[in-house]
């Protein structure tokens, strides 16, 4: 089954968020998690020397060199089994003492963006709220700041049942998204119409981090773009 985002067709009515229910939670007590997994088909082998991990995939084969902490390779060992915080990636067992994540695992994982799946948690142990896939080898995954316009879904993406879960989809896209939860379907709704991100997390009972996190993932998937022209000048 497929729908398609089609404009001022609204197939996700005021009923599809529940009316009048109290918030969630409050911020301070549920923020969003980011995590990090290898795209199912990839798999992580030694390379050669301490220096260079190999990963395989739908791509080929990609060498990638590690650092000497062994943090880089230690992540993608995590990231094979199962989505990962890398907050708590910070240092080797059976090794000394911390090492900078964001100096060290950060770049190495841009280096095969293609291959990593981004997840947006909430801290509440009851799931993800969605996955972002890679499907092209030029996949680069970049959350930008926060949008001060107007957004929508881009025109022609689709929510198809699939067996993972509910993909929404887009040819244009390089990504897919599997929506695992019904707040990230009540994100979803907001956007079928032009819609100030401030708004969403107005409207709709969610901490407004959820709110924002789920429009970030959306927008660096392209699946939510801007809904009016860009003026010269003008803040994005």
């Amino acid at each position: 089954m497929s729908v398609v985002i089609r404009p001022r067709h609204n197939f996700f009515t005021q009923t599809s968020v529940p009316a009048g229910k109290a918030p969630l939670s409050d911020t301070s007590e549920h923020q969003v998690v980011h995590l990090w997994s290898l795209d199912e088909d990839v798999v992580v082998v030694p390379g050669d020397g301490a220096t260079e991990t190999v990963l395989s995939g739908r791509w080929g084969v990609q060498r990638l060199p590690v650092d000497g902490h062994g943090l880089v390779r230690e992540a993608l060992r995590r990231m094979e089994l199962g989505p990962v915080n890398l907050t708590n990636v910070d240092r080797v067992p059976g090794t000394g003492g911390r090492v900078p994540t964001d100096l060290v695992l950060l770049p190495a994982l841009r280096q095969v963006a293609h291959l990593v799946v981004r997840t947006l948690a909430m801290d509440d142990l009851v799931g993800p709220l969605l996955s972002v896939y890679p499907l092209t080898r030029n996949a680069a995954f970049t959350l930008a700041g926060r949008p001060v316009r107007r957004l929508r879904l881009v025109v022609g993406a689709t929510l198809v049942v699939r067996t993972e879960g509910v993909v929404l989809e887009t040819p244009a896209s390089p990504y897919r998204v599997v929506v695992h939860r019904p707040e990230a379907f009540w994100v979803i709704g907001m956007l079928v119409r032009p819609c100030l991100p401030e708004d969403a997390v107005a409207a709709l009972p969610l901490p407004p981090g959820v709110t924002r996190g789920v429009i970030g993932y959306l927008r660096a998937a392209g699946m939510a773009v801007p809904a009016d022209p860009v003026r010269p000048g003008a803040a994005r």
